[in-house]
């Protein structure tokens, strides 16, 4: 995304020439200069680039998200709409599970009874 907006990549400064004048700079202090602009245009894209993929990463976690929360309000609106034409209620499950916990424990007591008459 950025790198449309740089002008100069680190290849770029590195073979940058310079023309010498009879008072020209020092070779060894421009060479040492662009050394260091080079360091901070690598760095500056390898930022870049990190936080790049981390948007996107994040981007693809928000619309995850977004979809889970679309999911639950449709469950939602699922759930009150049976809610209100009288389908299933918190009591109508309280009692489905009394009733199953009162068929296990008859169905493990009756098993254990008659282990007991076997023996």
């Amino acid at each position: 995304m950025y790198q449309n907006k740089i002008t100069l990549m680190p290849q770029d400064i590195l073979e940058k020439e310079f023309k010498i004048d009879t008072r020209g700079y020092r070779l060894k202090e421009v060479d040492q200069f662009l050394d260091i602009v080079i360091g901070d245009y690598e760095q500056f894209l390898e930022i870049i680039s990190n936080l790049e993929k981390e948007k996107a990463d994040l981007l693809a976690e928000i619309m995850n998200l977004k979809q889970e929360l679309r999911n639950s309000k449709l469950s939602v609106e699922v759930a009150s709409s049976n809610t209100a034409r009288g389908e299933v209620t918190n009591v109508d499950i309280m009692r489905r599970l009394s009733q199953l916990e009162k068929m296990v424990y008859n169905a493990k007591n009756n098993t254990e009874d008659n282990k007991e008459e076997n023996n």
